[in-house]
Protein backbone atom coordinates (compact mmCIF):
# COMPACT_ATOMS: atom_id res chain seq x y z
CA UNK A 1 0.00 0.00 0.00
CA UNK A 2 2.84 2.41 0.74
CA UNK A 3 5.20 1.13 -1.94
CA UNK A 4 4.53 4.02 -4.35
CA UNK A 5 5.55 6.60 -1.74
CA UNK A 6 8.97 4.99 -1.24
CA UNK A 7 9.57 3.95 -4.86
CA UNK A 8 8.30 7.02 -6.73
CA UNK A 9 11.61 8.79 -7.47
CA UNK A 10 13.55 5.59 -8.26
CA UNK A 11 10.96 4.12 -10.62
CA UNK A 12 10.33 7.38 -12.49
CA UNK A 13 14.07 7.92 -12.94
CA UNK A 14 15.09 4.35 -13.89
CA UNK A 15 12.19 3.63 -16.25
CA UNK A 16 11.52 7.19 -17.42
CA UNK A 17 7.86 7.30 -16.36
CA UNK A 18 5.78 10.45 -16.60
CA UNK A 19 3.52 11.65 -13.77
CA UNK A 20 0.51 10.19 -15.62
CA UNK A 21 2.23 6.81 -16.03
CA UNK A 22 3.29 6.67 -12.39
CA UNK A 23 -0.19 7.73 -11.25
CA UNK A 24 -1.60 4.89 -13.33
CA UNK A 25 0.90 2.49 -11.74
CA UNK A 26 -0.18 3.63 -8.29
CA UNK A 27 -3.89 3.29 -9.08
CA UNK A 28 -3.56 -0.14 -10.76
CA UNK A 29 -3.08 -1.68 -7.32
CA UNK A 30 -6.56 -0.59 -6.27
CA UNK A 31 -7.97 -1.32 -9.74
CA UNK A 32 -6.71 -4.89 -9.35
CA UNK A 33 -8.18 -4.93 -5.86
CA UNK A 34 -11.57 -3.98 -7.30
CA UNK A 35 -11.32 -6.97 -9.67
CA UNK A 36 -10.38 -9.23 -6.75
CA UNK A 37 -13.29 -7.86 -4.75
CA UNK A 38 -15.74 -9.03 -7.42
CA UNK A 39 -14.73 -12.64 -6.76
CA UNK A 40 -13.74 -12.43 -3.10
CA UNK A 41 -17.08 -13.39 -1.57
CA UNK A 42 -17.80 -16.27 -3.93
CA UNK A 43 -14.29 -17.66 -3.53
CA UNK A 44 -14.44 -17.36 0.25
CA UNK A 45 -17.74 -19.26 0.25
CA UNK A 46 -16.84 -21.95 -2.29
CA UNK A 47 -13.16 -22.53 -1.44
CA UNK A 48 -13.30 -21.56 2.22
CA UNK A 49 -11.51 -18.75 4.02
CA UNK A 50 -8.07 -20.41 4.19
CA UNK A 51 -7.88 -21.48 0.54
CA UNK A 52 -8.90 -18.00 -0.59
CA UNK A 53 -6.02 -16.55 1.41
CA UNK A 54 -3.65 -19.01 -0.29
CA UNK A 55 -4.84 -17.84 -3.72
CA UNK A 56 -4.23 -14.25 -2.62
CA UNK A 57 -0.68 -15.08 -1.52
CA UNK A 58 0.14 -16.66 -4.89
CA UNK A 59 -1.16 -13.63 -6.81
CA UNK A 60 0.77 -11.21 -4.59
CA UNK A 61 4.00 -13.20 -4.99
CA UNK A 62 3.61 -13.16 -8.78
CA UNK A 63 2.90 -9.44 -8.68
CA UNK A 64 5.91 -8.51 -6.58
CA UNK A 65 8.29 -10.56 -8.74
CA UNK A 66 6.88 -8.88 -11.85
CA UNK A 67 7.52 -5.44 -10.36
CA UNK A 68 11.01 -6.34 -9.13
CA UNK A 69 12.07 -7.66 -12.54
CA UNK A 70 10.21 -5.08 -14.67
CA UNK A 71 12.01 -3.54 -17.63
CA UNK A 72 9.20 -1.22 -18.68
CA UNK A 73 5.85 0.18 -17.55
CA UNK A 74 3.87 -2.77 -18.91
CA UNK A 75 5.47 -5.30 -16.53
CA UNK A 76 5.18 -2.83 -13.65
CA UNK A 77 1.46 -2.52 -14.30
CA UNK A 78 0.95 -6.28 -14.73
CA UNK A 79 2.64 -6.86 -11.39
CA UNK A 80 0.65 -4.10 -9.74
CA UNK A 81 -2.66 -5.49 -11.01
CA UNK A 82 -1.76 -9.07 -9.96
CA UNK A 83 -0.84 -8.04 -6.42
CA UNK A 84 -3.91 -5.80 -6.38
CA UNK A 85 -6.21 -8.73 -7.18
CA UNK A 86 -4.61 -10.61 -4.29
CA UNK A 87 -5.16 -7.60 -2.04
CA UNK A 88 -8.82 -7.41 -3.08
CA UNK A 89 -9.34 -11.05 -2.13
CA UNK A 90 -7.57 -10.85 1.19
CA UNK A 91 -9.08 -7.51 2.23
CA UNK A 92 -12.50 -9.17 2.28
CA UNK A 93 -11.64 -12.60 3.63
CA UNK A 94 -9.26 -11.62 6.46
CA UNK A 95 -11.70 -9.41 8.44
CA UNK A 96 -14.47 -11.97 7.86
CA UNK A 97 -12.25 -14.86 8.98
CA UNK A 98 -11.02 -13.06 12.10
CA UNK A 99 -14.55 -12.00 13.06
CA UNK A 100 -15.82 -15.57 12.61
CA UNK A 101 -13.14 -17.21 14.77
CA UNK A 102 -12.95 -14.60 17.58
CA UNK A 103 -14.91 -14.58 20.87
CA UNK A 104 -17.43 -11.72 20.89
CA UNK A 105 -15.85 -9.78 23.79
CA UNK A 106 -12.55 -9.35 21.90
CA UNK A 107 -13.79 -9.58 18.30
CA UNK A 108 -13.21 -5.90 17.57
CA UNK A 109 -9.69 -5.99 18.99
CA UNK A 110 -8.78 -9.12 17.07
CA UNK A 111 -10.16 -7.77 13.81
CA UNK A 112 -8.35 -4.49 14.36
CA UNK A 113 -5.00 -6.31 14.66
CA UNK A 114 -5.20 -6.64 10.88
CA UNK A 115 -4.79 -2.86 10.81
CA UNK A 116 -1.73 -3.07 13.10
CA UNK A 117 0.03 -5.46 10.75
CA UNK A 118 -0.85 -3.28 7.77
CA UNK A 119 0.85 -0.45 9.60
CA UNK A 120 3.88 -2.66 10.27
CA UNK A 121 4.14 -3.09 6.52
CA UNK A 122 3.79 0.63 5.92
CA UNK A 123 6.41 1.39 8.57
CA UNK A 124 8.82 -1.07 6.95
CA UNK A 125 8.31 0.56 3.54
CA UNK A 126 8.71 4.12 4.84
CA UNK A 127 11.90 3.17 6.74
CA UNK A 128 13.61 1.04 4.15
CA UNK A 129 12.46 3.11 1.17
CA UNK A 130 15.00 5.78 2.15
CA UNK A 131 17.91 3.37 1.73
CA UNK A 132 16.83 0.43 -0.46
CA UNK A 133 16.44 0.28 -4.23
CA UNK A 134 12.85 -0.04 -5.46
CA UNK A 135 13.52 -3.47 -6.98
CA UNK A 136 14.90 -4.83 -3.70
CA UNK A 137 11.96 -3.28 -1.87
CA UNK A 138 9.58 -5.21 -4.14
CA UNK A 139 11.40 -8.46 -3.30
CA UNK A 140 11.00 -7.68 0.40
CA UNK A 141 7.26 -7.44 -0.28
CA UNK A 142 7.27 -11.13 -1.19
CA UNK A 143 8.28 -12.19 2.34
CA UNK A 144 4.94 -11.62 4.15
CA UNK A 145 3.18 -13.61 1.40
CA UNK A 146 5.47 -16.61 1.97
CA UNK A 147 5.10 -16.32 5.75
CA UNK A 148 1.31 -16.32 5.57
CA UNK A 149 1.19 -19.15 3.02
CA UNK A 150 3.14 -21.32 5.47
CA UNK A 151 1.27 -20.08 8.54
CA UNK A 152 -2.12 -21.00 7.05
CA UNK A 153 -1.23 -24.68 7.45
CA UNK A 154 -1.43 -24.18 11.23
CA UNK A 155 -4.77 -22.37 11.61
CA UNK A 156 -8.26 -23.93 11.50
CA UNK A 157 -10.95 -23.13 8.96
CA UNK A 158 -13.76 -20.79 10.04
CA UNK A 159 -16.38 -22.69 12.10
CA UNK A 160 -19.16 -20.58 10.61
CA UNK A 161 -18.12 -21.49 7.07
CA UNK A 162 -17.97 -25.16 8.13
CA UNK A 163 -21.49 -24.85 9.55
CA UNK A 164 -22.77 -23.49 6.26
CA UNK A 165 -21.24 -26.29 4.15
CA UNK A 166 -22.74 -28.84 6.54
CA UNK A 167 -19.74 -30.42 8.30
CA UNK A 168 -20.76 -30.32 11.97
CA UNK A 169 -17.91 -32.52 13.21
CA UNK A 170 -15.33 -30.32 11.54
CA UNK A 171 -17.10 -27.27 13.02
CA UNK A 172 -16.67 -28.68 16.53
CA UNK A 173 -13.04 -29.61 15.89
CA UNK A 174 -12.38 -26.10 14.62
CA UNK A 175 -13.93 -24.55 17.74
CA UNK A 176 -11.88 -26.85 19.98
CA UNK A 177 -8.68 -25.76 18.26
CA UNK A 178 -9.71 -22.12 18.67
CA UNK A 179 -11.04 -22.22 22.24
CA UNK A 180 -8.82 -24.97 23.68
CA UNK A 181 -9.24 -28.73 23.89
CA UNK A 182 -10.74 -28.54 27.38
CA UNK A 183 -13.21 -25.75 26.56
CA UNK A 184 -16.97 -26.35 26.55
CA UNK A 185 -17.89 -25.38 23.00
CA UNK A 186 -21.32 -27.06 22.92
CA UNK A 187 -23.33 -23.86 23.42
CA UNK A 188 -21.35 -21.86 20.87
CA UNK A 189 -21.48 -24.69 18.32
CA UNK A 190 -25.21 -25.08 18.83
CA UNK A 191 -25.83 -21.36 18.45
CA UNK A 192 -23.83 -21.22 15.21
CA UNK A 193 -25.64 -24.28 13.80
CA UNK A 194 -29.12 -23.05 14.75
CA UNK A 195 -28.71 -19.58 13.29
CA UNK A 196 -27.05 -20.89 10.11
CA UNK A 197 -29.86 -23.42 9.54
CA UNK A 198 -32.51 -20.83 10.40
CA UNK A 199 -31.17 -18.53 7.70
CA UNK A 200 -30.84 -21.28 5.10
CA UNK A 201 -34.30 -22.72 5.80
CA UNK A 202 -36.01 -19.34 5.71
CA UNK A 203 -36.98 -18.86 2.06
CA UNK A 204 -37.30 -15.12 2.60
CA UNK A 205 -33.66 -15.06 3.68
CA UNK A 206 -32.32 -16.62 0.48
CA UNK A 207 -30.95 -13.82 -1.59
CA UNK A 208 -29.63 -13.13 -5.04
CA UNK A 209 -27.79 -10.02 -6.16
CA UNK A 210 -31.07 -8.24 -6.90
CA UNK A 211 -32.44 -9.21 -3.47
CA UNK A 212 -29.73 -7.11 -1.83
CA UNK A 213 -31.72 -4.05 -2.75
CA UNK A 214 -34.77 -5.15 -0.79
CA UNK A 215 -35.86 -2.78 1.95
CA UNK A 216 -34.85 -5.13 4.77
CA UNK A 217 -31.22 -5.09 3.61
CA UNK A 218 -31.03 -1.42 2.64
CA UNK A 219 -29.81 -0.20 6.01
CA UNK A 220 -26.86 -2.58 6.27
CA UNK A 221 -25.93 -1.95 2.63
CA UNK A 222 -26.00 1.83 3.08
CA UNK A 223 -23.85 1.60 6.22
CA UNK A 224 -21.31 -0.76 4.64
CA UNK A 225 -20.98 1.14 1.36
CA UNK A 226 -21.15 4.56 3.02
CA UNK A 227 -18.28 3.82 5.40
CA UNK A 228 -16.07 2.64 2.53
CA UNK A 229 -16.87 5.73 0.45
CA UNK A 230 -16.03 8.21 3.22
CA UNK A 231 -12.91 6.19 4.10
CA UNK A 232 -11.54 6.59 0.59
CA UNK A 233 -12.83 9.97 -0.57
CA UNK A 234 -11.50 11.64 2.57
CA UNK A 235 -8.07 11.05 0.97
CA UNK A 236 -6.60 8.22 3.03
CA UNK A 237 -5.26 6.11 0.15
CA UNK A 238 -3.65 9.10 -1.54
CA UNK A 239 -1.98 10.33 1.64
CA UNK A 240 -0.52 6.88 2.35
CA UNK A 241 0.55 6.30 -1.27
CA UNK A 242 2.03 9.74 -1.88
CA UNK A 243 3.29 10.86 1.53
CA UNK A 244 6.71 11.63 0.06
CA UNK A 245 5.11 13.91 -2.56
CA UNK A 246 3.29 15.84 0.17
CA UNK A 247 6.50 16.24 2.17
CA UNK A 248 8.35 17.44 -0.93
CA UNK A 249 5.68 20.00 -1.85
CA UNK A 250 5.53 21.34 1.69
CA UNK A 251 9.32 21.80 1.83
CA UNK A 252 9.80 19.19 4.56
CA UNK A 253 12.65 16.67 4.23
CA UNK A 254 11.36 13.52 2.51
CA UNK A 255 13.93 11.26 4.21
CA UNK A 256 13.22 12.67 7.68
CA UNK A 257 9.46 12.73 7.12
CA UNK A 258 9.35 9.12 5.89
CA UNK A 259 11.52 7.94 8.80
CA UNK A 260 9.40 9.71 11.43
CA UNK A 261 6.25 8.47 9.72
CA UNK A 262 7.61 4.93 9.94
CA UNK A 263 8.21 5.35 13.68
CA UNK A 264 4.66 6.65 14.07
CA UNK A 265 2.75 3.97 12.11
CA UNK A 266 2.67 1.15 14.66
CA UNK A 267 2.04 3.07 17.94
CA UNK A 268 -0.89 5.01 16.43
CA UNK A 269 -2.48 1.75 15.23
CA UNK A 270 -2.15 0.30 18.75
CA UNK A 271 -4.48 3.00 20.09
CA UNK A 272 -7.39 1.67 18.03
CA UNK A 273 -6.73 -1.91 19.12
CA UNK A 274 -6.75 -0.91 22.79
CA UNK A 275 -9.92 1.19 22.54
CA UNK A 276 -12.15 -0.63 20.04
CA UNK A 277 -13.75 -3.05 22.51
CA UNK A 278 -13.73 -0.50 25.37
CA UNK A 279 -15.10 2.60 23.68
CA UNK A 280 -17.02 0.83 20.93
CA UNK A 281 -17.15 1.39 17.18
CA UNK A 282 -19.20 4.59 16.97
CA UNK A 283 -17.12 6.77 19.35
CA UNK A 284 -13.90 5.82 17.56
CA UNK A 285 -15.41 6.47 14.12
CA UNK A 286 -16.73 9.87 15.23
CA UNK A 287 -13.36 10.81 16.75
CA UNK A 288 -11.58 9.64 13.62
CA UNK A 289 -13.76 11.62 11.20
CA UNK A 290 -13.48 14.77 13.35
CA UNK A 291 -9.69 14.53 13.53
CA UNK A 292 -9.31 13.88 9.81
CA UNK A 293 -11.53 16.82 8.91
CA UNK A 294 -9.71 19.24 11.21
CA UNK A 295 -6.23 18.08 10.20
CA UNK A 296 -7.07 18.20 6.47
CA UNK A 297 -8.30 21.78 6.79
CA UNK A 298 -5.18 22.72 8.77
CA UNK A 299 -2.96 21.21 6.05
CA UNK A 300 -4.91 23.26 3.51
CA UNK A 301 -4.28 26.39 5.58
CA UNK A 302 -0.55 25.54 5.75
CA UNK A 303 -0.34 25.26 1.96
CA UNK A 304 -2.32 28.51 1.64
CA UNK A 305 0.22 30.28 3.86
CA UNK A 306 3.03 28.74 1.80
CA UNK A 307 1.49 30.02 -1.41
CA UNK A 308 1.18 33.50 0.11
CA UNK A 309 4.83 33.21 1.27
CA UNK A 310 3.87 33.74 4.89
CA UNK A 311 5.74 32.00 7.75
CA UNK A 312 8.00 30.05 5.31
CA UNK A 313 10.08 28.52 8.11
CA UNK A 314 7.06 27.22 10.03
CA UNK A 315 4.69 25.90 7.33
CA UNK A 316 6.75 22.75 6.50
CA UNK A 317 6.82 21.69 10.17
CA UNK A 318 3.17 22.60 10.63
CA UNK A 319 2.23 20.54 7.55
CA UNK A 320 4.19 17.55 8.87
CA UNK A 321 2.52 17.73 12.30
CA UNK A 322 -0.95 17.99 10.76
CA UNK A 323 -0.21 15.08 8.42
CA UNK A 324 0.75 12.96 11.43
CA UNK A 325 -2.52 14.01 13.09
CA UNK A 326 -4.45 13.05 9.96
CA UNK A 327 -2.83 9.61 9.72
CA UNK A 328 -3.16 9.02 13.47
CA UNK A 329 -6.87 9.86 13.63
CA UNK A 330 -7.48 7.86 10.46
CA UNK A 331 -5.86 4.79 12.04
CA UNK A 332 -7.99 4.74 15.20
CA UNK A 333 -11.29 4.67 13.32
CA UNK A 334 -11.85 4.99 9.60
CA UNK A 335 -8.67 3.05 8.84
CA UNK A 336 -9.86 -0.32 10.15
CA UNK A 337 -13.38 -0.02 11.54
CA UNK A 338 -15.21 0.04 8.18
CA UNK A 339 -13.76 -3.45 7.60
CA UNK A 340 -14.66 -4.54 11.13
CA UNK A 341 -18.21 -3.26 10.64
CA UNK A 342 -18.47 -4.92 7.22
CA UNK A 343 -17.49 -8.27 8.73
CA UNK A 344 -20.16 -7.91 11.45
CA UNK A 345 -23.35 -6.35 10.10
CA UNK A 346 -24.25 -8.47 7.07
CA UNK A 347 -26.38 -11.59 7.70
CA UNK A 348 -24.68 -14.78 6.56
CA UNK A 349 -27.08 -15.29 3.64
CA UNK A 350 -26.04 -11.99 2.00
CA UNK A 351 -22.50 -11.73 3.43
CA UNK A 352 -20.88 -13.09 0.27
CA UNK A 353 -22.61 -10.77 -2.19
CA UNK A 354 -22.82 -7.73 0.07
CA UNK A 355 -19.23 -8.12 1.26
CA UNK A 356 -18.01 -8.34 -2.33
CA UNK A 357 -19.93 -5.21 -3.31
CA UNK A 358 -18.62 -3.26 -0.31
CA UNK A 359 -15.04 -4.35 -1.03
CA UNK A 360 -15.50 -3.47 -4.72
CA UNK A 361 -16.76 0.00 -3.77
CA UNK A 362 -13.79 0.51 -1.45
CA UNK A 363 -11.14 -0.32 -4.01
CA UNK A 364 -12.89 1.32 -6.96
CA UNK A 365 -13.11 4.60 -5.07
CA UNK A 366 -9.53 4.16 -3.82
CA UNK A 367 -8.36 3.69 -7.42
CA UNK A 368 -10.05 6.93 -8.44
CA UNK A 369 -8.53 8.87 -5.54
CA UNK A 370 -4.98 7.54 -5.98
CA UNK A 371 -5.05 8.20 -9.73
CA UNK A 372 -6.52 11.70 -9.41
CA UNK A 373 -4.42 12.85 -6.46
CA UNK A 374 -1.28 13.91 -8.34
CA UNK A 375 -3.36 15.89 -10.82
CA UNK A 376 -5.40 17.51 -8.03
CA UNK A 377 -2.21 18.31 -6.16
CA UNK A 378 -0.73 19.98 -9.23
CA UNK A 379 -3.94 21.96 -9.63
CA UNK A 380 -4.08 23.17 -6.02
CA UNK A 381 -2.21 21.84 -3.01
CA UNK A 382 -4.44 23.63 -0.54
CA UNK A 383 -7.67 22.96 -2.46
CA UNK A 384 -7.01 19.22 -2.44
CA UNK A 385 -6.94 19.10 1.35
CA UNK A 386 -9.91 21.43 1.73
CA UNK A 387 -11.88 18.91 -0.34
CA UNK A 388 -10.66 16.04 1.85
CA UNK A 389 -11.60 18.01 4.98
CA UNK A 390 -15.10 18.68 3.68
CA UNK A 391 -15.70 15.01 2.90
CA UNK A 392 -14.43 13.97 6.34
CA UNK A 393 -16.84 16.50 7.86
CA UNK A 394 -19.71 14.93 5.91
CA UNK A 395 -18.53 11.52 7.18
CA UNK A 396 -19.00 12.75 10.74
CA UNK A 397 -22.67 13.45 10.03
CA UNK A 398 -23.14 10.11 8.26
CA UNK A 399 -21.64 8.15 11.17
CA UNK A 400 -23.66 10.06 13.76
CA UNK A 401 -26.97 9.43 11.99
CA UNK A 402 -26.62 5.92 10.60
CA UNK A 403 -23.77 3.74 11.88
CA UNK A 404 -24.86 1.29 14.63
CA UNK A 405 -22.89 0.11 17.65
CA UNK A 406 -22.04 -3.62 17.61
CA UNK A 407 -19.70 -3.83 20.60
CA UNK A 408 -20.38 -6.83 22.86
CA UNK A 409 -22.83 -8.58 20.52
CA UNK A 410 -22.14 -11.99 18.97
CA UNK A 411 -22.38 -12.30 15.20
CA UNK A 412 -25.53 -14.37 15.66
CA UNK A 413 -27.11 -11.65 17.83
CA UNK A 414 -26.24 -8.98 15.27
CA UNK A 415 -27.50 -11.18 12.45
CA UNK A 416 -30.82 -11.92 14.17
CA UNK A 417 -31.28 -8.22 14.90
CA UNK A 418 -30.72 -7.20 11.29
CA UNK A 419 -32.84 -9.96 9.75
CA UNK A 420 -35.86 -9.82 12.02
CA UNK A 421 -35.79 -6.25 13.34
CA UNK A 422 -34.49 -4.10 10.47
CA UNK A 423 -36.76 -1.17 11.21
CA UNK A 424 -35.99 -1.22 14.93
CA UNK A 425 -32.26 -1.41 14.20
CA UNK A 426 -32.49 1.51 11.82
CA UNK A 427 -34.26 3.63 14.41
CA UNK A 428 -31.67 2.67 17.03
Amino acid sequence: MGYTSAAEIGIMKDLGLSIAQFSAFGSFNTLGSAIGALFSGKMAMSLGRRRTMWVSDILCIIGWFSIALAKDAMWLNIGRISSGIGLGLISYVVPVYIAEVSPKHVRGTFTFTNQILQNCGLAMVYFSGNYINWRTLALIGVLPCFIQAIGLFFVPESPRWLAKVGTDTELENSLLRLRGRDADISREASEIQVVTKMVENDSSSRSTFCDLFQRKYSYTLVVGIGLMLVQQFSGSSAVVAYASTIFRKSGFSVALGSTLLGFFMIPKAMIGVILVDKWGRRPLLLTSASGMSISSILIGIAFTLQKMKLLPNLTPIFTFICLMLYIGTFAIGLGGLPWVTMSEIFPINIKVTAGSIVTLVSFSSSSMVTYAFNFLFEWSTQGTFYIFGGIAGAALLFIWLLVPETKGLSLEEIQTKFIHQPNETNQT
